[in-house]
């Protein structure tokens, strides 16, 4: 395939769910090493959106397409394409920081040397690295979004989905995303991120604006 081809793909997308509209049609498209973001008051339909390429909420009219292909996360090439912090990541409670990070580098990577050294790296890049030890229960709203966000961004992915992912973070815990999310960018994902946050806003490559 083409590299000029969209990561993520929508024409007319809409979603209208027993009369209510969710999502009023909407085009964009993300290529690959693009940070866009997704901006908009409440109810406009950044997270249905969001949830239209992941696969968890079909859209009623037009077309979502991940890779060219409508977004289906029954099929195992979808769930490699996509990561996805929509809702929350399912916790193990009794499973550290730091092992919870490597099991799902694990799960994609397999279980290597390397693969331990990828899970280090993402907790050491989100500053979580001392919290590595922890049980989730032992952490605050703002390190458990951390968390969340490790378990996301360790992954392989060609489309990162975000939905408002600085909330509970204090400034610095938000610079240092912005950063980390245009270089995840600039090795080559498409990330679609729906935020209020202006410091995400002014580091993407482009905004849309629903609503």
């Amino acid at each position: 395939m083409n590299d000029d081809t969209p990561v993520l793909a929508a024409h007319d997308a809409e979603v209208v769910l027993d009369g209510t509209v969710l999502l009023a049609p909407t085009t964009l498209a993300v290529p690959p090493g693009e940070f866009r973001c997704l901006t908009g008051g409440n109810g406009t339909g950044k997270t249905t959106l969001l949830r239209a390429f992941q696969g968890t909420r079909r859209p009623t009219g037009g077309t979502v397409l991940v890779r060219g292909e409508p977004a289906d996360p029954a099929r195992p090439r979808h769930r490699r394409l996509v990561a996805a912090l929509v809702d929350p990541v399912p916790l193990a409670r009794d499973l550290t920081v730091r092992e919870q990070t490597t099991l799902v580098a694990a799960s994609w990577y397999g279980t290597t040397a390397a693969t331990a050294d990828r899970a280090e790296e993402t907790l050491d890049r989100l500053g979580l690295t001392a919290l590595g030890a922890r049980f989730p229960g032992r952490l605050s709203a703002g390190q458990l979004q951390l968390l969340h966000l490790a378990l996301t961004l360790v992954r392989p992915a060609d489309a990162l989905l975000l939905d408002e992912p600085e909330r509970h973070l204090d400034a610095d815990r938000v610079a240092l995303l912005a950063d980390l999310l245009a270089a995840r960018a600039r090795q080559g994902a498409a990330l679609l991120v729906a935020t209020h946050e202006p410091a995400l806003t002014r580091a993407c490559d482009a905004v849309t604006e629903l609503g």
